[in-house]
């Protein structure tokens, strides 16, 4: 049964609309990838690089948290305010979730007691402590080394979508997040799996959008009492555990180089000097180097967001690599 929500936006004002990006949410939809893997397979390299340390977890909490439709509970996944967020707030946040949220969270994911998981079950306050702490262990071992590659990827959607928005307008941005995703008027429609429905006004709250690794279609609040949230799936996921070789054309490798030519094909999306170190085997230093004098030569922009700086290829350098193919 395919559900809808609907958020109404006030006149349809870009200033309605934020993007953020939440480590927490990352880490709770993640457990996906556990109780279905087959369903991920962009994210098998990552599981299987973080199968030994997943054995020492408290799998009986983390794989309760989810279920057989693949739900997590509303408090898991928490509006995120800024794509500056960090871990050990969120953390701190969720452990002073109300109680009585836990409890109906929770219902709402395994509405059967007779069947609800064991850990899940007594006192809701000893639950949200060993939630807190199995959460707080998964990431430590599963996340913390890799949340810099991680973020990269999220804060360079989020750059994509901002110069989508700002260049091909709202209804347009919005239409290319996700197929069950579009803008009608000035009420943003979604379709989600569950046979969740209900219309809300984003007024005095906005909206807010926040990419995400670990979903392949839209995900938002299952309850209208929670902020407007829109999680969707970003852009370059599936490169994010390659290394990425890509041979040069040979014109174009004579007369800037073969590693400024990789370069140049691998910047039609936003990238970092570390994620791109990581994909063509090269150091950070020497891709600085190259990205700088390829920006200062016309051929790539450059944007800050956050602590990164992304890099894209420009006009220019599309029709370098053209007329060099």
């Amino acid at each position: 049964m395919v559900g809808l929500i609907e958020y109404e936006l006030t006149g349809a004002d870009l200033g309605e609309v934020r993007f953020a990006l939440s480590p927490m949410n990352e880490l709770a939809l993640s457990l996906r990838t556990w109780r279905d893997p087959g369903r991920y397979p962009l994210q098998l390299p990552w599981l299987q690089r973080t199968a030994g340390a997943r054995a020492g977890l408290d799998s009986e909490m983390l794989l309760a948290l989810t279920n057989d439709a693949l739900w997590t509970p509303d408090f898991l996944t928490p509006r995120p305010w800024s794509p500056l967020a960090r871990f050990d707030d969120e953390l701190a946040a969720l452990a002073r979730t109300p109680l009585e949220v836990v409890r109906d969270d929770l219902a709402e994911v395994h509405p059967d007691p007779g069947t609800r998981p064991a850990p899940l079950t007594g006192r809701t306050d000893r639950v949200l402590s060993r939630i807190t702490a199995a959460l707080a262990a998964y990431w430590t071992a599963c996340f913390e080394p890799w949340w810099s590659r991680m973020r990269t990827v999220l804060e360079a959607d989020i750059v994509f979508r901002g110069r989508a928005m700002a260049r091909d307008g709202l209804a347009a941005m919005f239409s290319d997040l996700s197929p069950g995703i579009r803008l009608v008027d000035d009420v943003v429609r979604v379709e989600v799996t569950s046979p969740a429905r209900f219309r809300r006004s984003t007024a005095g709250e906005g909206l807010t959008l926040a990419p995400s690794l670990f979903t392949r279609s839209a995900t938002v609040p299952i309850s209208a009492a929670q902020p407007p949230l829109i999680l969707y799936g970003a852009r370059g996921a599936g490169t994010l555990w390659e290394s990425d070789r890509p041979k040069a054309p040979r014109a174009l490798a004579g007369l800037v180089g073969e590693v400024r030519a990789r370069l140049l094909l691998v910047l039609d999306s936003p990238a970092s000097s570390t994620e791109l170190a990581v994909r063509l085997g090269v150091t950070p230093s020497a891709v600085n180097q190259h990205l700088r004098a390829m920006r200062d030569a016309g051929l790539l922009t450059s944007a800050r967001h956050g602590r990164s700086v992304l890099y894209l290829r420009s006009g220019l350098g599309d029709e370098l690599l053209r007329a060099g193919s």
